[in-house]
C-alpha cells in the first residue's frame, strides 16, 4: 500500500507530537523509567450494557499540550476553551481501554501503551489484575486502530501479554501499518514508529493469533465493528448492543474533549487524513447525540464513558453517573 500524500506533510509533526508526549513522562532516551502503578487512585470502573459487564480499565495518563498538537482551531480558541474547561497549558490525557463480558468470552477494546510512552502509563496489566482477572483470560482483543498507545501493551518485551487472544483487526489498518513499502517511504525518524507497530502486532500474526475483517462487520452476538477511517486508514468504531441498550467505543474520535466536543473541526496532529477524521468526528457526535446511547472514548478523562448532547453549534460531554452497584464477577 502506498503511504498516503496526506500522510507525508504532517507526518512529521504527527511523530514529533508523539516523541513529544514521551518526553513529558520519560526524562532519557535511553529508556523508560519504571511504571509506578498509584495504590491508591482506581484504575476500573464497572458497569453493565444489557447483558454484558463492561469494565473500563486505566492504563494511565500522560500530560499533552493541546497547544502544539490541536489545528484548525480559531485564534485564541484552544485556550479559551480550555480556560472555560478549568484546564491549564497540559491536559492530562487518560489512556482508557475496556472489557466486555460476554458469556463465555472476555473482550478486551485495545491494549494500552505497553513500555513506550513513560512511568506514567502502562498500568493495564495492574488495573487488569485489581479486578480479578489475568491477561492469559482474555480471548479476544478489538483494536480500534494500530496506534502505539493502543496496541503497545500487547507485548512486553518478546513476551506475548496475551497469550491466549484472538486479535480482531480492520484489514485495511494491518496493511497499512505492516507494509515495507510505507515504512520504506517515511523519514528516518519515521520509521521507528512503523518498526514499533510491527513489534507489537508481528507476532501476534506470526502465531496466527490475528483475525481480521473490513469494513461494518458483526463479530460476536450484540458486538459489532463499524468503519471510521480518518484518524489512521482503518480506524475502527466497535458497538456493543443488548436489551435496548448502546455503547460504542470511539478509539481515538477524540483527543481534547474540551476543545473537540464544542467544536469538532478542530483536528490533532496524530491524525493521518484531518479532514476525514473531521468528518467522522461530526458525523459520530451527530449520532450519539440524536441516539442518546453511551460512548466511550480511549483518551477521554477516566473512565471516558457519557453522552453527548448539542450545546449551541457543538456538544457538551455528560460523564456516567458514578454507581458503586455493578459487579464483574471473575471467571473461575
Amino acid at each position: 500500500m502506498r503511504l498516503p500524500r496526506s500522510f507525508r506533510a504532517p507526518i512529521a509533526l504527527l511523530f514529533i507530537g508523539l516523541g513529544g508526549l514521551s518526553a513529558l513522562a520519560v526524562p532519557a532516551a535511553h529508556g523508560a523509567e519504571k511504571t509506578t502503578v498509584n495504590q491508591f487512585q482506581a484504575g476500573y470502573h464497572h458497569f453493565n450494557i444489557g447483558d454484558f459487564g463492561i469494565t473500563a480499565l486505566s492504563d494511565g495518563t500522560l500530560p499533552i499540550p493541546p497547544h502544539e498538537l490541536l489545528t484548525g482551531a480559531r485564534p485564541g480558541e484552544i485556550a479559551q476553551r480550555l480556560k472555560a474547561g478549568f484546564q491549564g497549558e497540559r491536559v492530562d490525557a487518560s489512556v482508557n481501554a475496556y472489557l466486555i463480558k460476554a458469556g463465555a468470552r472476555l473482550v478486551l477494546v485495545d491494549a494500552g501503551t505497553g513500555e513506550l510512552y513513560g512511568p506514567s502509563l502502562n498500568k493495564l496489566s495492574a488495573s487488569l489484575n485489581a479486578i480479578g482477572y489475568a491477561p492469559e483470560q482474555i480471548t479476544d482483543i478489538l483494536i480500534t486502530h494500530i496506534h502505539t498507545d493502543h496496541t503497545g501493551g500487547l507485548m512486553d518485551g518478546t513476551r506475548i501479554v496475551f497469550p491466549n487472544a484472538t486479535l480482531h483487526v480492520e484489514k485495511r489498518e494491518l496493511d497499512f501499518w505492516m507494509s515495507a513499502s510505507n515504512r520504506a517511504a517515511a523519514i528516518p525518524f519515521q520509521k521507528k514508529y512503523f518498526d514499533e507497530a510491527a513489534a507489537k502486532i508481528a507476532p501476534y500474526v506470526k502465531a496466527g493469533m490475528v483475525t481480521t475483517f473490513s469494513g461494518a462487520s458483526a463479530l460476536f452476538p450484540g458486538i459489532r465493528a463499524v468503519p471510521s477511517p480518518g484518524h489512521t486508514p482503518g480506524h475502527t468504531f466497535y458497538v456493543v448492543e443488548s436489551r435496548g441498550d448502546k455503547l460504542v467505543f470511539w478509539g481515538d474520535l477524540v483527543h481534547v474533549a474540551e476543545v473537540q466536543m464544542p467544536n469538532p473541526a478542530v483536528t490533532i496532529l496524530f491524525d493521518i487524513d484531518p479532514a476525514k477524521a473531521a468528518a467522522q468526528r461530526r458525523k459520530a457526535f451527530a449520532d450519539a447525540a440524536n441516539g442518546r446511547y453511551w460512548v466511550a472514548g480511549d483518551h477521554l478523562s477516566f473512565p471516558g464513558v457519557g453522552h453527548l448532547r448539542r450545546d449551541a453549534s457543538g456538544y457538551r460531554w455528560i460523564p456516567m453517573s458514578y454507581a458503586n452497584d455493578h459487579f464483574l464477577v471473575p471467571q473461575q
